[in-house]
C-alpha cells in the first residue's frame, strides 16, 4: 500500500489517486522496483482537495484519518509505504521530520511502515530523486525477504 498527503487537481477531476504528473512519476517508481501499479493500493491521508492545494489542516487530517483507517483494515496490507511528510507523520503519528523517517522501518500493529519523497517533491526537486531511490529499494528488499 501506498498512501500519499491528498487529491491534486487532476486526481479531485478523475476521482483517482496519483493520476497527474506524480502519479506518473510514481507508476514509473514502482515499475523500476518491479511492481505493476496494479499490485499496489493507493490511497491518501485526506480524501478531498485543500483551497489551493495547500497542505492539509490538522483537523481536516484528524476527520479523514479514520477513513484511511478503514481502508487498510480491509486491504490488510503487510507494508506501507508513506509519501511525503504528511502522509507519514499522521499514519505514525510521530512529529519528526521526513529527514529522520526516512530508511528507518516502523511498525503499524502488524505492518511494517517505511517513508519516503512524495512524487511531488521530486518534480519540484530533482535533487531528492537519490534518496527516494535508495528508500524505494530498500522498501522491495522487505517486501522481498518476508515472502522468502
Amino acid at each position: 500500500m501506498i498512501v500519499g498527503e491528498g487529491p491534486g487537481a487532476e486526481e479531485d477531476a478523475q476521482g483517482l489517486p496519483f493520476v497527474g504528473r506524480a502519479g506518473k512519476l510514481l507508476t514509473d517508481i514502482l515499475k523500476a522496483i518491479n511492481f505493476e501499479r496494479e499490485e499496489v493500493y493507493i490511497a491518501n491521508i485526506i480524501k478531498c482537495r485543500p483551497p489551493k492545494n495547500r497542505v492539509p489542516l490538522p483537523g481536516e487530517i484528524e476527520m479523514c484519518l479514520p477513513y484511511l483507517k478503514k481502508q487498510i483494515d480491509l486491504i490488510k496490507p503487510k507494508f506501507i509505504l508513506c509519501g511525503g511528510l504528511t502522509a507519514a507523520q499522521s499514519l505514525l503519528m510521530k512529529k519528526e521530520s521526513l529527514t529522520n523517517m526516512r530508511g528507518k522501518v516502523f511498525g503499524l500493529g502488524n505492518r511494517k511502515v517505511m517513508a519516503t519523497y512524495h512524487p511531488a517533491a521530486l518534480l519540484r526537486n530533482p535533487n531528492l530523486k537519490r534518496g527516494c531511490w535508495e528508500d524505494v529499494q530498500k522498501f522491495r528488499k522487505l517486501y522481498d525477504e518476508s515472502n522468502d
